[in-house]
């Protein structure tokens, strides 16, 4: 199989001859062998695994998205995802990565918030004024 996985702004992996790939959907793991029929399913956020005969294992984390099989082409979209070899160094990875994020995602969704507020107080100023 061929397995890409992308995010909104990169291909994060393009790999060739990839025997198996396992991910988390709201049902649970979920295993895709290269002859398995078409197929689409929504992710968890969790850990994509896969396996080529040259890499081994290699672990993905990933958020919430959708993963798609199309004969032997296997796209997987997501916002957020980060690779190792290793579970543990991808933990820690996960932690660094993901909750930075969330933090400027939260100032973001405060600036916003006051913008609004403003926003809305200066349209009730001009109603009063008319």
């Amino acid at each position: 199989m061929n397995l890409k996985v992308l995010l909104p702004f990169q291909v994060l992996v393009d790999k060739t001859d990839v025997v198996r790939i396992v991910a988390e959907t709201p049902d649970g793991s979920f295993g895709l062998l290269p002859h398995r029929r078409d197929c689409v399913a929504a992710l968890e956020p969790g850990i994509l695994t896969y396996e080529t005969a040259a890499d081994g294992t290699v672990y993905v984390a990933v958020d919430q998205g959708v993963m798609v099989k199309f004969g032997a082409e296997v796209r997987v979209s997501v916002r957020r995802a980060i690779t190792g070899a290793d579970l543990g160094q991808l933990q820690e990875s996960v932690k660094r990565e993901f909750l930075t994020l969330n933090n400027q995602e939260r100032d973001v969704r405060a600036a916003v918030a006051r913008m609004e507020g403003s926003f809305m107080r200066h349209l009730e100023e001009l109603s009063h004024e008319r």
